[in-house]
């Protein structure tokens, strides 16, 4: 970690060096050379640090010298930090736009310290400079006690030890796994799939520890395989992958003589004529490299093996059984808590007499529930056990914390140790990162990328690479079993998951001086009041409805995270200590105030002052904060500040004026902002922001402080998910088209609005629906266009204008279209969208046809609601006919032939579609071939359903609500004479009640 954290300070240097010289901006006399001199010996320190790090597992001297190495690598960001920011607020004050924006809401952006003169915080700068490098040359002098290695690959015998496995075990010691056994059993007893190129490779994978080499060896013992293969080889692989080693190994069983072969070439010619025409299984145990060149001559040399061999692997990385080319994945699980006590009881009860195993039996229970089905952990703490023999010892156990145990390093956290130092450098500190969760906590996968973000784990670049870079460093975590339980969205994305106990405690070790979790109940402050000052990161549990911030909590002045865990009790009541760990927490880089939007009345009132004194903040999350109404003006001055997410906070009407100077922000999180009237001047200039869920336009309230629809064009980056609200509203360029009208003397006709201001300002708002550049967003998925207006007077022709104008980008995948007056018909646009998986399309009140939704090539979900002027479907909605315009517009970008419709829809629902009487069309070659799902809710005119649609072997579920004409078609006199079209529908409901069959 240490190395990361080296690497980060030395990019931060190079990063200053290029601002200040951009800037023109020096401090003293003399600080440039102290600041080089930095960088150089950091660089000479980061040389040895990769063996520093390996040694400190077994040397607690190198352990101490690596922290001190950390806490002035901290010091020397922070001070990195407030440069950083002074040279931005600079700018951001000679930036004329900004500080036109500054002047019209009366806040003047200091570009320094507020309570001291620009030229004594520069010296104050350097004068920290100069002490924090006497303390790392120091650092230096001691580096030179440990005479630690440059020369990397003569490093190897630091490594944590590598256990070497073989096949022999005693079956009357494992527990469990039966089943686990007769799957993979069946597996390698099964047919080759004459498909398939080569020997076919099953994979176990799964965490350390959880017995991937036990299942191994009780698959390989099993009688049926001595029958089936006529050779059995076994190789423990471990690290790194060395193919002669290997090959020789596999020679070496294969022919029961030792290899004196030393060219690979030729113990690989040998293996091929070895294994000609047999049946053969080869195990290899533990392997871990991810270089698919080691790999292929080996298994290209087994080919010549007859029908039915097979290749085994077991590995913690699902990655590595991708790279192998296995054709069957199976992830290891947990034991169940009745198999983790068998194997816990056997071995910590061995020497007992019944007596004592009565009278510890209960606490003993509750210990192996702690192992949460981890074999290793059951046989570690078993094994610490069985020679502890009073009950106070056994309490000792269960009230600790698993890494607090000086016995887990040794056994339990070894073969972690393992998987952790086989991480890139930079994926050390986001794993160890995330012993800032509680246990069993549901991490977000979002909020913790963005976590790394604002700690600077993902360096600092432009455009969205830190995204990506985060995005790959979750994926390469998962896949090497670090995260467990997964949580995906309809698009099989991972959007949250969990860690086991034990790794998570693991996380805890690595983190031990730096990372505390703490609960606000009596035990846990008594516990927290002992934090060294050099604690970094803290999250505080509230647990207690009356809790009170602790005064000690002040000296934590270098924590660089705080959140608070609202849960359970409002987080309220710590609202009065805010100011003053505010005042305190000047480090501070994420905080999180957030509260659960199952809470309710569970909110902060309002952010304090003081909020814009944390001048190093990068992510600030308010989210569920139902009852906050308002944000500071000061929280503006965040000039660092990358994520602002303030979901959920219903009660907030406006965002600060000026928010415009938040130049480095990238994620405005703002869904479900109900209460949001407008979108303030100036957001436009947030050219960084990738991230902006919800978009208002102004009713015409406010119209010197809002921005208009056009704003969203300097916004380049936007991707993700937008909803656009109150597009009926974009009336704002006729009512300057009037003005100018007026102003050149040309009377008014009618009711105000002459003939030719009239097409003026449709021009106007067609212009400027256009400038929101929607189209050229190629990173939005997710678009929302809702025309709500605060208006009476809305025109259809504005909303149809600006619906056309508002064409989206071609990789949309969900469009939903709702609350329009207008157009009477579609845009034109609707069918272009090929990559569409999701439409909803609600309350377009004067749509008398559905859009040709049949062209979509993609789309499998479809929602139609409130369509009030539809009274038939038909042809149209297949996209076999309609428009020729549209058709012909849309025909080069669809790949549909005309005679299929729908090719991938699942789900169809139509709901309160009042005058809708008609569903018919021709029986065309192909309609919804995947249809799973159909759902008509209170269709009260609708007469029928198509009959070809209702025969679709693929329909599963049909769902029919509030449908009277319908039912009384499938449900007269009990079985009307349409219910042999839907008999063979496995689930139908009528007005939610399911249909009961006959013999059901």
């Amino acid at each position: 970690m240490a190395d990361a954290l080296v690497s980060g300070v030395l990019e931060r240097l190079t990063s200053i060096g290029l601002q200040v010289a951009e800037n023109g901006v020096r401090l003293v006399v003399g600080v440039n050379e102290e600041v080089e001199k930095i960088s150089s010996t950091l660089q000479t320190i980061q040389a040895v640090l990769v063996d520093a790090e390996k040694r400190q597992v077994k040397e607690q001297a190198v352990k101490v010298w690596l922290d001190k190495l950390q806490n002035v690598a901290y010091d020397i960001e922070d001070v990195l930090d407030d440069w950083s920011s002074a040279l931005v607020k600079r700018q951001i004050k000679e930036d004329p736009r900004l500080s036109s924006s500054s002047r019209q809401v009366r806040w003047n952006p200091q570009p320094l310290s507020i309570s001291l003169p620009r030229i004594v915080q520069r010296r104050d700068i350097a004068l920290k400079i100069k002490d924090l490098n006497e303390r790392i040359e120091a650092i230096v002098k001691e580096k030179d006690d440990f005479a630690f290695l440059v020369d990397l690959t003569r490093n190897n015998d630091v490594e944590p030890e590598r256990p070497k496995t073989t096949y022999f075990i005693d079956a009357s010691e494992i527990h469990g796994r039966e089943q686990d056994k007769n799957t993979i059993v069946s597996m390698l007893l099964s047919e080759n799939n004459p498909e398939e190129r080569g020997i076919p490779l099953i994979s176990v994978v799964g965490m350390g520890g959880i017995g991937k080499t036990t299942l191994a060896q009780m698959v390989y013992n099993q009688c049926e395989l001595n029958a089936y293969f006529q050779r059995k080889i076994w190789v423990c692989v471990s690290d790194p992958f060395d193919e002669m080693r290997i090959a020789k190994a596999i020679l070496e069983t294969l022919t029961g003589a030792p290899c004196s072969f030393s060219e690979l070439n030729t113990v690989l010619e040998k293996i091929h004529e070895s294994v000609v025409g047999k049946r053969f299984l080869l195990v290899l145990d533990d392997v871990w490299t991810e270089d698919e060149r080691k790999w292929q001559s080996l298994r290209c040399c087994l080919n010549g093996g007859s029908q039915g061999s097979k290749i085994l692997v077991t590995t913690r990385k699902e990655n590595v059984a991708i790279i192998m080319g296995c054709t069957k994945l199976f992830h290891l699980g947990k034991l169940s808590e009745e198999e983790c006590w068998s194997l816990f009881s056997r071995i910590a009860f061995s020497v007992r007499s019944g007596r004592e195993r009565e009278s510890l039996a209960d606490i003993g229970k509750k210990i192996a529930e702690k192992c949460k089905g981890l074999p290793l952990a059951a046989k570690t703490l078993g094994g610490l056990l069985r020679f502890k023999r009073s009950r106070e010892q056994w309490q000792r156990i269960l009230d600790s914390h698993i890494w607090e145990l000086d016995e887990a390093e040794n056994g339990l956290f070894s073969p972690l140790l393992l998987s952790y130092y086989d991480l890139p450098s930079p994926l050390r500190q986001c794993f160890s990162f995330c012993a800032i969760f509680p246990k069993d906590h549901k991490i977000e996968k979002d909020f913790l990328i963005k976590s790394w973000m604002a700690q600077g784990f993902l360096g600092e670049t432009e455009g969205n690479k830190m995204e990506i870079v985060g995005d790959e460093y979750f994926d390469n975590l998962a896949m090497r079993s670090f995260f467990q339980e997964f949580e995906k969205d309809e698009n099989d994305s991972i959007v949250r998951c969990k860690m086991h106990d034990i790794v998570h405690e693991f996380a805890q070790f690595l983190r031990k001086a730096e990372c505390f979790v703490v609960s606000s109940n009596g035990v846990e402050m008594q516990r927290a009041s002992s934090y060294h000052k050099n604690a970094r990161h803290l999250t505080l549990i509230l647990d207690d409805e009356h809790v009170a911030i602790p005064s000690y909590f002040c000296n934590l002045t270098k924590l660089r995270s705080f959140l608070v865990d609202s849960s359970y009790y409002d987080p309220s009541t710590i609202y009065a200590s805010l100011p003053t760990l505010f005042d305190k927490f000047r480090c501070l880089r994420m905080l999180d105030l957030s509260c659960s939007r199952f809470q309710r009345q569970s909110s902060i009132k309002e952010l304090p002052e003081e909020t814009g004194k944390l001048i190093c903040l990068r992510y600030l999350n308010l989210e569920g904060n139902k009852r906050l109404k308002t944000l500071p003006e000061r929280l503006c001055g965040l000039c660092n500040l990358q994520t602002l997410n303030i979901r959920l906070c219903s009660s907030l009407t406006r965002l600060p004026d000026g928010i415009g100077r938040l130049i480095n922000l990238r994620h405005l999180q703002n869904a479900e902002t109900y209460g949001l009237e407008f979108m303030a001047s100036g957001i436009q200039r947030l050219t960084r922001l990738q991230t902006l869920e919800e978009f208002v336009v102004h009713g015409g309230k406010s119209i010197g402080l809002s921005c208009s629809l056009g704003a969203l064009g300097g916004l380049a980056h936007l991707q993700g998910n937008l909803k656009i609200i109150g597009l009926g509203n974009v009336r704002g360029s006729t009512e300057r088209a009037r003005r100018l009208r007026r102003s050149t003397g040309i009377s008014a006709q009618g009711a105000g609005f002459p003939i030719v201001s009239t097409e003026l300002g449709n021009e106007s708002i067609q212009k400027e629906a256009e400038e929101a550049g929607l189209r050229s967003k190629t990173g939005l998925r997710n678009l929302t266009l809702s025309f709500n207006s605060n208006s009476k007077d809305v025109s259809i022709t504005d909303e149809a204008l600006v619906l056309e104008a508002l064409q989206p980008p071609p990789y949309l995948e969900y469009l939903n279209i709702n609350r329009m007056n207008g157009p009477t018909l579609f845009p034109s646009w609707m069918v272009s969208l090929t990559m569409l998986k999701r439409v909803i399309l609600w309350a377009c009140f004067n749509w008398e046809t559905l859009p040709p939704m049949g062209k979509l090539p993609f789309l499998e979900h479809l929602e139609i609601w409130e369509m009030k002027k539809v009274k038939k479907v038909g042809q149209e909605f297949m996209g076999a006919h309609g428009d020729a315009e549209q058709t012909s517009s849309s025909s080069s970008s669809s790949s549909v032939n005309n005679n299929m419709a729908f090719p991938f829809l699942k789900y169809l629902k139509f709901q309160f579609m009042e005058q809708w009487e008609e569903w018919e069309f021709e029986n065309l070659v192909t309609v919804m071939p995947c249809l799973c799902s159909l759902n008509i809710n209170s269709c009260l005119k609708l007469k029928s359903l198509p009959h070809h649609l209702l025969q679709k072997t693929t329909l599963q579920v049909l769902d029919i609500f509030d449908c009277p004409i319908l039912k009384e078609c499938f449900l007269r006199n009990g079985r009307g004479e349409d219910w042999p079209y839907i008999s063979h529908i496995p689930t139908i409901r009528f007005d939610g009640e399911e249909m009961q069959r006959d013999g059901h």
